[in-house]
């Protein structure tokens, strides 16, 4: 692997030094020498990229394994018709009528933060195409079995259920106008993702191994909520999918965890990177060049409020994998790197600190409930 980096970096450097030799280069020496710099530190980001990708490569049998032991068959995996009435029954009506009136006591709140977190899922089409286009470097066709591949299609598979039953179950409590719903589905995934990675692998792992572990906390902290409003069979279904998300998480943070094995600096710096961008939610775009455009912020407030997923749970969460990935304790790396454990190491106390000021509006407006404003109790 090393002598590959090597030889691009030999004959991208060669390739540099002709073209800035040139003399329209030398004519300004200042802006020579900042252009050199320039192209100096796209060769060497390229270069990491082309190392990264070598080693995402190398894991194709781990994560192969992965989807033997940690995703499920289709015929053993639960449906969404499991939870929903069945329209096929003569009861059919008294179960819709049963599952309107148990959802009759939820609050509005807690509809809208399911109903955010029901179009996040819905934007899988979207999650997909970005990590075949990351992970999937050598464009491998989508029925290969290599195991990246396989765990593209499982995955997704898995993650298809989430959406599906959460959509169908909102439809029918009749609590949401769903066409304002399906307009926001829509305008996400027509917007597109990006969770800021810079086509960068690792940093594309870092952000999964969050992700999962934020969708997880959200969607059992909405299970409790639902049980104390006396909907058992919502908690079920939102303890249910946070299964699924914990099994996913723990398979995320395992391929994260044998790239920080194989290459510690490369691993440490993703990380780091990640951290210092934040992570962006998948839903941000749900309201770019739409009718409202702070509804995810509007969303967040309230999912904030309520306390399905938090400031303190992003602090959390980082907490967490500082300690999983054993940051501070991390050996054989590159000179600098201390400082990039120390951020990181120092990183969950700061967002607590901030989790601590925070503050959010008393009313809220929100188009996925017919426009109605609602006040904080």
């Amino acid at each position: 692997m090393a002598c590959r980096v090597f030889a691009v970096n030999l004959l991208v450097v060669k390739s540099v030094s002709n073209i800035s030799l040139q003399p329209r280069f030398i004519k300004n020496q200042k802006y020579f020498y900042k252009e050199l710099k320039k192209e100096l530190m796209s060769v060497a980001e390229n270069n990491e990229l082309a190392k990264n990708m070598e080693v995402i490569g190398m894991l194709n049998d781990f994560v192969g394994i992965a989807v033997d032991e940690t995703l499920l068959n289709p015929d053993d995996c639960w449906q969404p018709t499991d939870f929903l009435p069945d329209l096929s029954k003569e009861d059919a009506f008294d179960q819709i009528k049963g599952l309107r009136e148990r959802s009759a006591g939820i609050p509005d709140t807690i509809i809208t933060s399911l109903v955010g977190n029901m179009i996040t899922e819905e934007a899988l089409p979207s999650y997909q195409t970005y990590f075949n286009l990351i992970i999937n470097g050598e464009r491998d066709e989508l029925t290969s079995e290599k195991g990246w591949v396989r765990w593209s299609r499982a995955w997704t598979a898995e993650e298809n259920r989430h959406g599906d039953l959460l959509n169908k179950y909102l439809y029918l409590t009749g609590r949401c106008d769903m066409k304002e719903v399906e307009q926001t589905i829509h305008r996400l995934i027509y917007n597109g993702f990006n969770p800021n990675t810079n086509q960068d692998p690792y940093q594309a792992i870092v952000y999964t191994s969050f992700q999962e572990r934020a969708t997880k906390i959200s969607h059992v902290n909405t299970g409790k909520l639902a049980d104390k409003a006396g909907d058992n069979n919502l908690s079920r279904i939102c303890k249910t999918i946070a299964g699924d998300e914990a099994r996913h998480e723990k398979a995320y943070k395992s391929f994260m965890s044998k790239i920080f094995e194989i290459d510690p600096n490369g691993a440490l710096s993703a990380f780091e990177k990640m951290m210092r961008k934040q992570i962006t939610m998948p839903a941000v775009l749900m309201d770019h060049g739409g009718k409202n455009p702070n509804l995810f912020i509007e969303f967040s407030a309230i999912t904030q409020k309520i306390g399905v997923y938090t400031t303190w749970d992003y602090a959390s969460i980082i907490e967490h994998l500082v300690a999983l990935w054993k940051i501070e304790s991390l050996t054989g790396l590159k000179d600098g790197a201390a400082k990039a454990q120390d951020y990181l190491a120092t990183l969950a106390t700061r967002y607590k600190r901030i989790a601590e000021r925070m503050k959010v509006p008393d009313e809220i407006n929100l188009a996925w409930l017919s426009g109605k404003q609602f006040t904080f109790q």
